[in-house]
Parts: C-alpha cells; structure tokens; sequence
C-alpha cells in the first residue's frame, strides 16, 4: 500500500491540535474554572461533567449518523471540519465566560447551557475527524502514524496551556481574564490547524456505499466484536485517565504545595506527555502489536498510581510517578486510534459496507461515558473530601484530611480502572496477522465486484 506523504500525516495531526484546544482547556481546567473563579461548589461541578459528558455520548451517535448520511465534493468527513470548527472554537471561549452573576443559579445554568453545546459541537467535528484516519489509507503503520501525528497535535496543545496558562493558577484575582484571553487567542490558532487538516488530508480508501441507511449502520455496529471489546476497554481507561487529568492541577497545588512552574510540570508529564510519546506509535505497532502495546500502558500506569502513593509529598518520587501515569496514557491513547481504525475494516469484512462514522461514533459514544464518570468521580472526590471552593477570590486553606483524600485518589483510584481495561483488552480479537488476512479478503471482494461491474457495463453496451 503507498505510503501517506508527511503533509498529510502533519496536517492530520493539527486536526487533533485543533480539537484538543477545546478539549484539552476544559478537561484540564474547567473542573478549578468552576470551583475557583465561578464559586460553584465541588459538588456542582462534578454534576456539570457528569451530565455533559453523558450528552456528550448521545450527541457522538447524532453526529456518527450525520456523518455516514454526508457525501460532498470535499469527501465525506472534511466538510465538517469546514462547517463547525469555528463555532466549537468560539463555545469553547463562552464556557470560560460566565458572567459575574449575584445568582449562584444563574451561573450553574451558564455552566450546564454552555458546556452542553460545546460537547455537541465537537461531536460534529471529532466524529469526523476521527473517522478520516481510517479513509486516508489501510495500511496498518501508516495508520499508527496517522495516530502518532495526532497525539503529537494533541501534546502540542498541552504543551501551549501548560507554559502559557498552568503557570499563573496561583493568581486566582486574576484567574478569569487569565482563561478569557487563553480561550480568545485559541480561536485564532485552533481555525488555522483545522483550515491546514481540511486542505491536506484527503480521503483515498474506496467505498461501494456512499450514504449508509441507519440499518445498515445498526448491521456492522452490532455484529463487531472487537469494536465492543476496544469500547469497553477505552471506557475503562478513559475513565481513570479523566480523574488524572481533572485532579493533576489540585494535587500538585495543593497537595504538593507547587509553584506554579511545578503545576505546568506536572500538565506536562501527565497529558502533555502524548507529545513525546506518540511519534513512537508505528514502532511500537511493529515490535509488539497493538494489544499488546495497549496491554503494557495499562500495567504501567498501575504502576504509576503506586508510584505516586510512595511518593507521597516526595515532590521529586510523586512526578515521577506522574511522568510514568503520563507516558502510560499516552501509549493507551496511541495504540487505541490504531485499534479503532482496524474495526472499520473488520465491520466491512462483516456486512459488506464501511461506517467510519458510525464505528466512530459507537467507539466515542464509550470514551464519552468515561470521561463523564472519570470527571464526575473527580468532582465527587473533591467535595467527599471536603475540597473548599473559592469565595469569588479568595483561597481557602484546605484540611490534610482533604490534602490526603486527594492523593489517595490520585494514585489509586484510576489505578483500577486501568487494570480493569487491561483484564477488557485481553480478549480483543483482531491481532496485526488477523487484521492483514480480512483486508485481503476485503480487496479480493472488491476486485470481484468491479470486474462485475465492469461486465455488466459491456454487457449492456
């Protein structure tokens, strides 16, 4: 199979730099935006992720189905990048702009009303996004290139918050300008890296169906075996890493009484750590496969959790426990966008008929749920611990109960839900071999069906 020339694979990448911007900002720091600049109780908060996140997961599905029903002149999935990438980018701005209401209500319902409609816009760019990968080529390495590059654009937008925003939570006066003049300077620069993916990655695998029916789609999602086992798997992870993630900037500010260079530190080794880690994707995909791959992130970042425990308040043992959670993750991260890819091909081996979209969708449709209960169960952890929220300001002084209470779920409590992903992950089917044998099956159908066609042509002629 041809190789993807590198502007492809870059411009692929800055796709994910582009959704990570409104990812990334609020998966990191909404979760403290809430607590301390909004004055939302820890509580509250937590109910915001929940619900949000569980929308989230159906707007996937809205926005899997849009997306197998789409076919235009640019492709089936660049369109979306076109149409919906500045709106997202510009709710992304508004859930970091709740106005100074005397009314605690009002500014709950800006939070729930702004946050909702940010999740729906990026379903309808993340689902396509996503999807592209696996029409811009078959081949399973310059798949894993395709998941490296976009784990690089991710850590790239890490990298920018955690230099330019993490640094300066220690000023909680000056907090909401802080996030408002992040948020503006990201449309600018999250519409440049979607306006270089939509130009560059092109849509190359053939298709038989253009628009599939809602049965057809039904058809390939539930007779996919190895999708159900890669979404169980990712809920599982996702979950544990969304608690790491939400509850990485309490633990090193308060915790660990860091600077706040210790706190962009900290972002860094933890989901900055994609950046340096995805580029090894395709090695990693010929040395060990990517179960296996998956498999060993997930045993890593047990060991990681156990790290950060010993540690304790040993600053230089805590991150390096971190540093191992975030090399972890990022492998986890890497090796899934391969593995959800490689289920495309095993649903059209199925039935016939290839639904990126839908098999998008399904496969989000669980990280959704994940990153609901993983935010949520961070949420929760801080207020059953007694986490203090900001008086519009002010920085209370939180007991060592809570101190404790928020390292103990640091190390331990996405400790089991990585291993129970690892436990999901051991019986996922499709092996590098296996994978290699359905798409000769695949092209072989696909020959024959065009050679038919070509008869028929003649016949008829």
């Amino acid at each position: 199979m041809a190789r993807l020339p590198w502007h492809r694979v870059v411009g692929y990448g800055a796709g994910d730099a582009g959704c990570n911007v409104a990812f990334q900002m609020t998966g990191l720091f909404l979760l403290l935006y809430y607590t301390d600049v909004v004055g939302l109780s820890a509580a509250d908060a937590g109910s915001i992720f929940l619900f949000v996140k569980f929308w989230d997961a159906f707007a996937d599905i809205f926005a899997g189905r849009l997306v197998d029903r789409t076919m235009t002149r640019w492709g089936k999935f660049r369109p979306f990048l076109l149409w919906y990438s500045l709106p997202l980018l510009l709710m992304n701005l508004a859930c970091f702009a709740i106005p100074d209401f005397s009314s605690y209500g009002a500014r709950l319902a800006w939070g729930y009303v702004s946050y909702a409609l940010l999740g729906l816009l990026y379903s309808l760019v993340n689902i396509p996004f996503g999807s592209l990968a696996g029409a811009m080529t078959q081949d399973p390495i310059e798949r894993s290139k395709l998941a490296g590059a976009r784990m690089v654009g991710s850590g790239f937008t890490i990298l920018i918050l955690s230099i330019f925003l993490a640094p300066r939570l220690k000023q909680a006066a000056n907090l909401h300008a802080t996030f408002l003049i992040t948020a503006s300077i990201f449309v600018l620069i999250g519409m440049a890296f979607f306006m270089f993916t939509f130009l560059t990655a092109k849509e190359r695998v053939f298709r038989e169906v253009p628009k599939v029916s809602l049965r057809d789609t039904w058809n390939t999602v539930r007779h996919n075996g190895p999708l159900a086992r890669l979404c169980g798997s990712s809920l599982m992870y996702l979950t544990g890493q969304n608690v790491v993630s939400a509850l990485a900037i309490f633990y090193a500010r308060d915790y660990l009484r860091g600077s706040g260079t210790l706190l962009a530190v900290a972002t860094i080794v933890t989901t900055g750590a994609v950046l340096y880690v995805g580029p090894f994707g395709p090695w990693v995909t010929r040395r060990l496969g990517k179960k296996r791959g998956f498999l060993i992130g997930c045993i890593g970042a047990v060991a990681g959790g156990v790290i950060v425990f010993l540690g304790r308040s040993n600053v230089p043992v805590a991150m390096t426990g971190l540093a191992v959670v975030g090399i972890c993750m990022a492998l986890l991260n890497t090796m899934t966008w391969a593995l959800e890819a490689d289920t495309v091909e095993y649903g059209e081996w199925q039935t016939g008929i290839r639904t990126e979209g839908a098999t998008y969708a399904a496969f989000s449709f669980t990280r959704k749920v994940g990153q609901a209960v993983g935010a949520g169960l961070a949420g929760y952890a801080l207020g059953y611990f007694g986490y203090l929220s900001s008086t519009r300001g002010a920085n209370p002084v939180q007991s060592q109960h809570t101190l404790d209470g928020i390292m103990l779920t640091m190390a331990f409590l996405p400790a089991i839900f990585f291993a129970l992903a690892a436990v999901v992950m051991l019986s996922y089917p499709l092996t590098e071999a296996r994978h290699a044998e359905l798409l000769r099956e695949i092209n072989a159908r696909r020959a024959a069906g065009l050679t038919a066609a070509h008869l028929s042509a003649a016949d008829r002629a």
